[in-house]
């Protein structure tokens, strides 16, 4: 039953997030709101969605190894999962702008997770704040950059949403509400029950397993598109995912329940596997082909990932 309840989870957080993106859009349009705007904070705020309710469910009850676990778990997998397999499939050139911000705004959100935790065991309401208002400054010097450069990419902004009638909208909002919320409810309670029946600890669960399913929509939209030869993946959407997952997510979960350090592998371990793969990409992307994700480098980062799944369910 706990597979089925984990299964059921990750359905119903895809199926919650995907109506609260829609909505979220549709609503923002509704308000005027202008597309770039709209890309940068609504649509990144809504896909960011079930990994905060799934934290933010185990911070409730007491369970602050699956809060913390899910995150690093999920940043992880962007890199080690997501981009490691959509490389192989098709090599990705990657746009220079990416290491002058994204990239060093990673690399401080995760330092400063790390020391926040080191400092006294816990991620508390005041640490959550500065993550989440780093958070929002770092979005609005996003927004100013890209309007100052005119190189917006709006992609994920569809358009069709700008003609959605207020009662679809109602809809969408309930459907995505529900869905996060029992989808959460059912993850957290199917990875308790089977971290207890496989006799390994919460943590090494939620680092794994949840963090794999949460990875799973954006790692079969990658290979879809890899496959037919489309541009596959932006490598900024990825950091940017990251950034969210710990200055959002954690941020926001903090806020409302501190969140508490009960397993040692998290800063002994676990913490330094997500901010090697976070800090690797920049020798990634420059030796020995500048700014290409070749075949061999997916490997690379796909075995890696593979190596630190065998040592965190050990």
């Amino acid at each position: 039953m706990s597979v089925f309840y984990i299964i059921i989870g990750l359905l119903a957080l895809v199926v919650g997030g995907e109506f609260l993106v829609r909505s979220s859009v549709a609503l923002s349009f509704k308000f005027n709101i202008s597309k770039l705007v709209i890309g940068m904070t609504v649509v990144s705020f809504a896909t960011s969605a079930p990994e905060l309710l799934v934290s933010l469910q185990a911070a409730l009850d007491g369970i602050s190894d699956i809060a913390l676990g899910n995150v690093i778990g999920s940043n992880i997998a962007n890199i080690g999962l997501v981009l490691g397999i959509t490389a192989i499939i098709s090599p990705l050139a990657i746009d220079k702008e990416f290491y002058k911000l994204n990239w060093p705004m990673m690399m401080l959100v995760s330092f400063a997770l790390y020391f926040f935790l080191k400092n006294d065991g816990k991620l508390d309401a005041i640490e959550g704040a500065c993550l989440f208002i780093g958070l929002i400054l770092f979005l609005f010097l996003l927004i100013a950059r890209s309007r100052k450069q005119n190189r917006v990419n709006v992609a994920d902004v569809d358009d069709s949403l700008a003609v959605v009638s207020g009662f679809k909208i109602t809809i969408w909002l309930l459907i995505g509400a529900v869905g996060l919320y029992f989808g959460s409810e059912w993850l957290v309670d199917g990875a308790k029950a089977l971290a207890a029946q496989v006799g390994i600890s919460d943590y090494a669960i939620s680092v794994t397993v949840i963090a794999i399913g949460t990875s799973v929509p954006e790692l079969a939209a990658s290979v879809i598109a890899a496959l037919k030869k489309e541009k596959a993946i932006s490598l900024g959407n990825l950091i940017g995912s990251n950034i969210f997952n710990i200055a959002s997510v954690l941020g926001l979960t903090a806020m409302i329940k501190p969140i508490v350090v009960d397993s040692p592998k998290i800063l002994s371990t676990n913490i330094f596997w997500m901010i090697a793969f976070a800090a690797v990409l920049i020798p990634l992307v420059f030796i020995p082909k500048r700014f290409i994700i070749s075949r061999y480098k997916g490997f690379v980062l796909t075995g890696a990932y593979i190596v630190f799944i065998y040592l965190a369910l050990k």
